[in-house]
């Protein structure tokens, strides 16, 4: 079409230098009265060429226009327009829509890679690295982190300044596992970190991955196969010791009317061997309760209102409530609020929770405990149990979840680390809020 374009500007140039060489020919040979009839013949042509040229520059504007502001909806009409032209029009056209398509499928690339990204649950963040502006975060980091907007990656030392100082260290290509706080919460989150640059920007994007579920989990079958092992361990040793003082204390007194007891050593042998009765039996019994950990594997789960769990749990634990002097307040905002659970085993984790704040608080002058169910931020369901007790250290907290560990003087160890394999048979999470003086709060979440 171009190539058509060419040929009618060459005919044009040939006939311009034909006529041109014919006036130079009569004037050379004073051939005057031919010349004055050649001369607008020539003005005629150059005008035509200049006239030609001047449409096909305008056409070419106008492409170049729609090109630069990527107009490529833009059609040149074809039928109307004048011969010379019409080949140059088609050309433009067919470019449009060539470009036209390779737009509609950039766009389309760019709305599958948008939703693909609000689909996953990895947070995503991408800021410009000279000056931090933020340039994109996805839906999933906004919940995760509960940020609605972000406009500089620098704001974000004012909402949480250890997790702000993680990221900018990251280096590219490197992984860290980080805590993200929230305002009333934490989390440990593994952090990515890629650069890239683009029209003479570097940018950094940043991929969070909330790790503390698989933590826990990793945590939790690591203590289940120790404490299988242990377990096992102390019941095969423990057992034939408890036997075997059992049958010397039998053998005992079946021989103490031929023995004498003149310095009372048949009683301090007699009392030797039933504190070692006493003591295998208690530590048979010991193993026995951590044995329970490994027990719970599947849950029954069913669609349980969560008002009808909070009214059970008062109605258990009232009758201690007011033997203590203890005042519960049950908060229920959404009434027709469901939890797919096993009531029971979740009943069994409120009723430790609810036993541990009543520990917190037995020696406090305004004693109380709020018992209360909500939708997160998250869209995860939480049941909270607070109490205005002492509260608890860092390190304390940080130790709560372990098994064997307790802060009570007859305690197991065992209350919460079976809430904690309770909420992960549920694919929920336990987590806990202190401060000293102030009080405990306990998170179920759903």
């Amino acid at each position: 079409m171009f190539k058509s374009v060419e040929w009618r500007i060459g005919i044009r140039i040939v006939l311009l230098f034909i006529t041109l060489s014919a006036a130079a020919y009569l004037f050379v040979n004073a051939w005057f009265i031919y010349l004055v009839i050649t001369v607008p013949v020539l003005i005629y042509q150059v005008l035509e060429l200049y006239r030609f040229q001047r449409k096909a520059h305008v056409e070419l504007d106008q492409f170049v226009e729609s090109v630069h502001y990527r107009d490529f909806s833009r059609y040149f009409d074809v039928k109307h327009a004048p011969v010379e032209l019409q080949p140059l029009r088609k050309g433009f056209n067919e470019i449009n829509t060539t470009f036209k398509v390779i737009s509609k499928e950039r766009e389309t690339q760019y709305q599958y890679l948008q939703k693909i990204l609000e689909m996953i649950d990895t947070g995503i963040l991408m800021f410009a690295e000279h000056n931090g502006e933020v340039v994109w975060m996805n839906e999933s980091l906004k919940r995760m982190m509960q940020l609605p907007y972000l406009k500089t990656i620098h704001s974000l030392s004012r909402r949480d300044n250890e997790l702000y100082r993680e990221i900018l260290q990251l280096k590219p290509g490197e992984n860290k596992v980080a805590v993200a706080h929230l305002e009333k919460d934490s989390f440990k989150v593994l952090l990515s970190a890629t650069t890239f640059q683009t029209d003479g920007q570097k940018y950094k994007l940043i991929a969070f991955q909330n790790v503390n579920e698989a933590l826990d989990e990793t945590e939790s079958k690591a203590w289940q196969k120790l404490l299988s092992v242990m377990t096992h361990e102390i019941m095969n040793s423990i057992a034939p010791i408890s036997s075997l003082a059992d049958t010397l204390k039998n053998r005992l007194q079946q021989s103490v009317n031929s023995l004498t007891n003149n310095s009372g050593s048949i009683d301090d042998l007699e009392l030797g061997i039933e504190t070692i009765k006493r003591r295998s039996e208690g530590l048979l019994k010991f193993a026995e309760t951590y044995r329970n950990l490994n027990k719970i594997t599947r849950p029954n789960l069913k669609k349980v209102f969560v008002r009808d769990l909070f009214e059970n749990i008062q109605q258990l634990m009232q009758p201690t409530l007011d033997q203590k002097n203890i005042d519960m307040d049950v908060i229920l905002h959404d009434m027709d609020l469901q939890l797919e659970i096993d009531i029971n085993l979740i009943e069994q984790v409120l009723i430790n929770l609810v036993v541990n704040a009543i520990e917190a608080v037995k020696e406090k002058p305004e004693a109380r405990i709020v018992l209360s169910a909500y939708v997160a931020a998250t869209r995860k369901t939480v049941i909270k149990v607070a109490d205005n007790g002492y509260g608890m250290t860092e390190e304390v907290m940080d130790k709560i979840f372990v098994p064997f560990f307790t802060t009570k003087k007859n305690g197991s160890g065992i209350g919460l680390s079976l809430c904690k394999q309770v909420m992960m048979l549920h694919k929920g999470s336990i987590q806990v809020q202190s401060k000293e003086g102030e009080g405990t709060a306990l998170m179920l979440q759903f």
